[in-house]
């Protein structure tokens, strides 16, 4: 058992090497087009609100963070694999001799990694912009480790699942139905009721109240709860993928 799981790692590991090496010259890229994303959610959004209260910066500071972290996985992610099952990549990583999911965690974990750089320079503009004072728990680690995880997941899982020209369609469209609708940099109650009602389903309103739980203090919803959804919602992504890639294997 400890040789698989060390051969298991060390599969995961080298895959992991291997997609950093690969994407050395665009991860910067990335990592600028997240902060890029995060200044116009910081400056941009606040030009739509005349008068910026203090609740109306506690949003914008937070959810800034939290729709880097929630864009890369659910549009950068399933756009990058369905890339890679057109050019013949994603087929030639599933001939190699490895466990069948090391290359799907090694691509996600590269995923959850390159999020971490352009989510703390967007927090730190942001905090610098409307001067909000932070009360960081130390469950902002597990937390931002989780939405990173699951938004990746999911892209993952998306890639998988649906042919490549869907899935770079579906991911443009999810990414506006997530700026726009949900309830990210403003209050759930805002949303009509039925829309509520939806995002009590959906994981992405729990990604943002964890991010700005951990570093305010004010949860919308039970914490617990909120890690209980956006678990479960991990599971079933990476679940979902597994037998894509075990099914295609």
């Amino acid at each position: 058992m400890r040789l698989r799981t060390a051969g298991f790692a060390r599969s995961v590991g080298l895959l992991f090497r291997w997609n950093a090496l690969r994407l050395r010259q665009v991860s910067l890229m990335l990592m600028m087009f997240q902060v890029v994303l995060g200044i116009g959610v910081i400056f941009g959004f606040a030009f739509l609100v005349p008068h910026i209260t203090p609740a109306v910066a506690l949003f914008f500071t937070t959810g800034a963070p939290a729709l880097v972290l929630i864009m890369l996985g659910i549009n950068i992610v399933p756009q990058e694999v369905a890339q890679a099952r057109i050019n013949g990549r994603y087929l030639y990583v599933s001939s190699l001799p490895v466990p069948r999911l090391a290359p799907m965690l090694a691509e996600v974990l590269y995923w959850v990694l390159i999020q971490l750089p352009g989510t703390v320079v967007t927090l730190l503009l942001a905090v610098l912009r409307f001067h909000i004072h932070l009360h960081i728990s130390l469950l902002v680690i597990p937390a931002v480790t989780l939405v990173s995880l699951t938004t990746a997941a999911l892209g993952y899982a998306l890639a998988v699942t649906a042919p490549p020209p869907v899935t770079s369609q579906l991911a443009s469209v999810l990414g506006i139905a997530v700026m726009l609708f949900s309830p990210i940099n403003f209050p759930l109650s805002r949303l009509p009721q039925w829309l509520q009602d939806v995002h009590h389903v959906l994981p992405i309103a729990y990604m943002a109240d964890l991010i700005r739980g951990t570093l305010t203090g004010h949860y919308d919803s039970a914490r617990t709860t909120a890690f209980a959804v956006l678990g479960a919602w991990c599971v079933g992504a990476l679940a979902l993928s597994s037998r894509a890639v075990s099914r295609r294997g």
